[in-house]
C-alpha cells in the first residue's frame, strides 16, 4: 500500500459496480469505518450529520457487554452536549444510578458507604486519592462549561446504546457480525473486502478497531511505545464473603486490589510481568487465585458476571493518517486504563476527525485540514500515555516507589496539587495549537448565551460552526452559509467556533474583527466552494 500525499481539498468520488483483482464491488460510499465502538460510532455519526455517506463494519453482532470504560470527562460531555444527546447522557446516569442501589440492596457489604476513601475524592492518581476540599473549583479552566461541565459515571455499553440509536435515526450504514479481511489503496479510493464475500469501494478508510487494529497493521503504522510490566484483571463478580475484603484500594507485598461494593466491580493488579495468554476468557478460578494471592484472604467468588484481563502495555502511532487510511481511538493509541482516558480519548479523536474527514470528502477543506488532526490529537494522546505511565511507575511495591508515593500524596493534598490534578483527570485543560493570541484560541468554547433562551450548544447540533458577535458579522457568515452560523451573545467576546467546539478565533472588542478573515478560510476554507 502506498502512503502519497493527497491534493488539498480531495473530494469524493462517484464510484460505479467494478471488478478488481479482489472482486466485484456490490457497494460504494464515501466511508468506510472499521469497529462500531463508541469510537467508530462518534465518527460515523459525525460524517452522516455533514451529509457524508458512510459504513460501519462490526465483526460482533451485539454490544460487547464485557468490563470495558466506566466514566465520562468533561470534553466528552460537551460533545454529547453539543449533538444534543446531553438528555441521553442524564438519563443513562440514572440508570447506572438506580442498578447501583439495586445491587446494594442485593449484596450489602457490613462497612457503610463514606468508609470508602474515594467519597469525598474527585479521582485518583495510581491509587492516590484527591480531595475534592482541596481542589480550587473557581479556577477559570472550571468555568464557563454550562450543564456539560462535570464528569458522568456512565459505562461504555451506556454510550454505545445511545451512539447506536443516533447512528440508526441518522442513516448511518451500520453492518454487524462481518470484518474486513482485506483491503487495497488505490489512487482515488480504497477496495474493501470483507468476511462475507462482500466488496465495498470507499474514498477513506478509517480504523476504530481497537488495540489490535487490523486496518493499522495492515497500512504499516508505526506503533512505538513500552512493553507491558503488569497484569491486571477487572471484574463484577459476586462473593460467598465479601466481608474478608477491604473496600477502595488496597496495596499489598503481592501486588494492588480494589473493591467496591456498590458496584461488585474488583480490580486486581500483579507487577511481576505480562500474562502468558491474553486472547483466551477470563474464569472465576483465574481471578479467584490472583485476588486470594494480592488481598491475602481466603477469598471466595461464586460467580463472574463480567472480567476483562490488561496489562499496562502503551503505544502510539507515529502519525493518525497514511494516504487514504485514518486510524482513531485505540487503534491509534493504547494504554493501560488507569484514570478511564482511553474512552475520552477516542471521542476526541471522533469530533476533530469528524468535520475535517466530511470537509475532505466533500471538497471545500482548505489545504492542511485533514492533516491538522494528527497535529493536534497526537500530543493530547502522548500526554494520556504519559500520566498512564506515570501511574504504572507510582504503583510498584518497592521501598523507593512507596517513599516517592508518599511525597506525592502530600503534593495532591495541597490546593496546586489537587487542582492540578483535577484538571488533568476532567480534561478541561485540554488544548489545541492554533494561531491567534487570544486565551481562547484553541481551547473548548464558553457556553454562552445566544439570543433570549439558547445558548451556544444549542446552535452546534447540526455539525455546523457557529460565528458569535454583532450583526456586521453575520453578513460575513453568509458566504460560508450552510458551513457556518451567527448568533448574537450578549456574553463574552466575539468567537469562532469550528464544528468540534474548539475556538478558532476570539476578540474581547465586538467590533474588532482583526484576524477573522484569516481564521475563516483556514479552517473553513474557500466560501465559493
Amino acid at each position: 500500500m502506498s502512503n502519497r500525499t493527497l491534493p488539498c481539498g480531495s473530494g469524493g468520488v462517484t464510484f460505479i459496480v467494478m471488478k478488481t483483482d479482489i472482486g466485484e464491488f456490490t457497494h460504494d460510499c464515501d466511508v468506510v469505518i472499521v469497529g462500531a465502538g463508541p469510537v467508530g460510532l462518534m465518527v460515523g455519526c459525525e460524517l452522516r450529520l455533514a451529509g457524508v455517506r458512510v459504513t460501519i463494519i462490526e465483526r460482533r453482532t451485539e454490544i460487547n457487554r464485557v468490563i470495558r470504560a466506566f466514566g465520562l470527562t468533561v470534553p466528552t460531555v460537551e460533545a454529547f452536549y453539543r449533538r444534543g444527546l446531553l438528555p441521553d447522557l442524564i438519563q443513562a446516569r440514572w440508570t447506572h444510578v438506580r442498578r447501583s442501589v439495586e445491587s446494594l440492596a442485593k449484596y450489602p457489604h457490613p462497612s457503610p458507604p463514606d468508609a470508602l476513601p474515594s467519597i469525598g475524592a474527585v479521582g485518583h492518581f495510581a491509587g492516590i486519592m484527591i480531595p475534592r476540599d482541596s481542589v480550587d473549583h473557581d479556577d477559570p479552566d472550571f468555568l464557563e462549561r454550562g450543564p456539560a461541565g462535570e464528569m458522568m459515571p456512565i459505562s461504555q455499553q451506556m454510550v454505545e446504546e445511545i451512539l447506536t440509536r443516533r447512528a440508526s435515526a441518522i442513516g448511518v450504514d451500520l453492518r454487524r457480525g462481518v470484518a474486513v479481511e482485506t483491503f487495497e489503496e488505490q489512487e482515488d479510493g480504497v477496495d474493501v473486502r470483507l468476511s462475507n464475500g462482500e466488496r465495498l469501494r470507499c474514498g477513506w478508510l478509517v480504523g476504530c478497531d481497537g488495540g489490535r487494529s487490523t486496518v493499522r497493521r495492515l497500512s504499516g503504522f508505526p506503533f512505538l511505545g513500552t512493553n507491558p510490566e503488569i497484569t491486571g484483571w477487572q471484574a463484577i463478580v459476586d462473593f460467598e464473603n465479601p466481608e474478608v475484603l477491604q473496600p477502595g484500594w488496597n496495596r499489598t507485598d503481592t501486588g494492588i486490589y480494589v473493591f467496591t461494593p456498590l458496584t461488585r466491580r474488583i480490580l486486581i493488579v500483579e507487577m511481576d510481568g505480562p500474562p502468558e495468554d491474553r486472547r483466551s476468557d477470563v474464569t472465576r478460578e483465574e481471578l479467584q487465585a490472583a485476588l486470594r494471592r494480592v488481598s491475602k484472604t481466603d477469598i471466595t467468588i461464586t460467580s463472574v458476571d463480567s472480567a476483562t484481563r490488561f496489562t499496562d502495555h502503551a503505544r502510539q502511532a507515529s502519525t493518525y493518517v497514511k494516504g487514504r487510511i485514518i486510524l482513531a481511538g485505540d487503534a491509534a493509541h493504547v494504554h493501560p486504563p488507569f484514570g478511564g482516558q482511553g474512552l475520552n480519548l477516542g471521542i476526541g479523536d471522533a469530533m476533530n476527525l469528524g468535520w475535517k474527514l466530511a470537509a475532505t470528502v466533500q471538497g471545500w477543506a482548505p489545504c492542511g485540514l485533514l492533516d491538522s488532526y494528527t497535529r493536534e490529537r497526537h500530543p493530547i494522546g502522548a500526554s494520556v500515555l504519559d500520566w498512564a505511565r506515570a501511574q504504572i511507575a507510582l504503583m510498584r511495591l518497592d521501598p523507593l516507589t512507596e517513599s516517592l508515593r508518599r511525597i506525592v500524596s502530600d503534593l495532591l493534598c495541597t490546593a496546586d496539587g489537587a487542582t492540578y490534578a483535577a484538571k488533568k483527570l476532567s480534561g478541561v485543560v485540554q488544548k489545541y495549537d492554533m494561531p491567534g493570541e487570544h486565551r481562547l484560541v484553541g481551547r473548548s468554547a464558553p457556553d454562552v448565551r445566544v439570543g433570549d433562551q439558547l445558548r451556544l450548544a444549542d446552535l452546534m447540533h447540526r455539525g455546523q460552526a457557529v460565528l458569535i458577535g454583532p450583526p456586521e458579522l453575520g453578513k460575513r457568515a453568509a458566504d460560508w452559509h450552510p458551513r457556518l452560523v451567527h448568533a448574537e451573545s450578549p456574553d463574552g467576546p466575539a468567537m469562532l467556533v469550528r464544528p468540534d467546539g474548539y475556538v478558532a478565533w476570539a476578540s474581547d472588542d465586538q467590533d474588532d474583527s482583526t484576524g477573522l478573515d484569516e481564521a475563516l478560510h483556514t479552517w473553513l476554507g474557500d466560501p465559493g466552494l
